[in-house]
This record gives structure tokens, sequence and C-alpha cells, in this order.
């Protein structure tokens, strides 16, 4: 078989080897990100718990608070809250974004980290290769629009998001006097999603940047892929 529109010098051949995971020396580290600044945010609350059961399966765990996160463009990168931002991001190997709906979309506190995080260093996204789980809370009846729109920016991103999410409908009822969530059925969903994130983690790490290597960009020189990311930053 030919493939005469192949450049076969930079047709790379996956392997079982390739793509193995690399051991580390430290556990998986995932960062959380939620979408509310309120004093009693179940976006918050949601992250958590989730959170927590991370660590319970072996995880090093942060989270991001995002209250002090001046709007894009509105300061420098150099400002602390968003160099905290970049410093988690690099930190990471996973993330878990949870943000409540809010006239049918995303917050805008939730879209606002998002859009501090750099588009990219050298052609390379800073978010590539990392996995990802989504999780959204609702203040009426169950909605998937916030998680179809951050699926399709962590797509977007490069980042390796797990088929499992969870939605809470009627947060507010979920959530008992203590701030820990209720048994339920979104509980246990909520234990799936961080469980496949988890093994998913585990699956893919060390090996970020191999998994989202793509032979159209090989093709171009490094210069030329710079400059045309670059022109997209806008």
């Amino acid at each position: 078989m030919t493939l005469p529109n192949v450049d076969m010098n930079l047709l790379d051949q996956p392997t079982l080897e390739k793509v193995q995971a690399k051991v580390l020396d430290h556990p998986p580290r995932i960062l959380l990100l939620y979408g509310s600044n309120r004093e009693r945010s179940f976006s918050r609350l949601a992250v958590l718990e989730a959170g927590r059961i991370l660590q319970q399966f072996g995880a090093e765990v942060k989270i991001f608070h995002p209250k002090g996160l001046p709007l894009p463009e509105d300061a420098e990168a150099s400002h602390p809250k968003v160099q905290e931002l970049h410093e988690l991001l690099a930190w990471a190997e996973g993330m878990v974004w949870c943000s409540p709906e809010r006239h049918g979309a995303m917050s805008s506190i939730f879209k606002a980290q998002i859009d501090w995080i750099p588009l990219a260093a050298g052609a390379i996204r800073a978010t590539q290769g990392k996995t990802l789980a989504l999780m959204q809370v609702c203040g009426g009846s169950q909605s998937f629009n916030t998680l179809n729109q951050m699926r399709v920016l962590g797509r977007w991103m490069r980042m390796i998001a797990i088929p499992n999410q969870s939605s809470v409908p009627k947060a507010f009822l979920e959530f008992d006097e203590n701030d820990r969530m209720k048994p339920s059925s979104y509980y246990d969903r909520i234990v799936d999603v961080m469980e496949e994130l988890y093994k998913f983690t585990l699956l893919t790490r060390g090996q970020a940047g191999y998994l989202t290597d793509r032979y159209s960009e090989r093709k171009e020189s490094a210069e030329a892929l710079l400059k045309r990311v670059n022109q997209h930053a806008i």
C-alpha cells in the first residue's frame, strides 16, 4: 500500500511500548477549578467532595480559588492570582472543572479562569495532554448545557476528557448544614467520575507530549507553527 500524500519520514508508527505510562516519583496531581465566588458556592462544595474522593484514591489535590482573579485583559499576566493559576496548571497532570449553570451557560467566573490559561507556549498549549473530568451544579432541574460547553473547550485545549461526567440538579438540596454532600445517586456519580479520572490519569502519566503529537504539525517547522498559533491567539 502506498500513501503518496504522506511524508513517510514524519509518519510515526505507534506501538504499545511507546504509549505505556511512565513511572513517576509522585502521586497523580489533580487541579480542581470551580465557578462561583458566593460565600456558599455549590460548585466549590462539589469540588471539595471531588477532591476528598481523589485523595482517597491516592491523588495529590489542589484547588484554585478564583476570588480576586481579575477579568482577562483587565490586568497583566504578572498579577499574583494569574501567576498562581499558571503555576498550578504547570504542576497538574489532570484537572476537574465544575461550574454552575447561569443563563444556560458556564459562569463568567469559571470562563475567566479558562481565558487566563496561556493559549500556547512555543506552539504547545499549556493544557495539552492533561486529563479532564467535568461537573456542573444546577439551581433547578438537571441540565447538561455547561457540561457540553466545557467538553468542547477541553477538546479545543487538547485535553483528554474522560467519557463520564456529573450534573447535580437543585444543588441547594444536596448538601447538609455542614456543607457535606448527602448520600444520593448524584454523589455516587461524582465517585464514578473521580474514579474514572484517576484511572485515565494513571494510564497516560508522562505521555502528554506523545499522545497529542500530530503528523500535520510535525510537517510544519517550529517557527511556522508558532507563527500560525499566535495569529489565532486574539
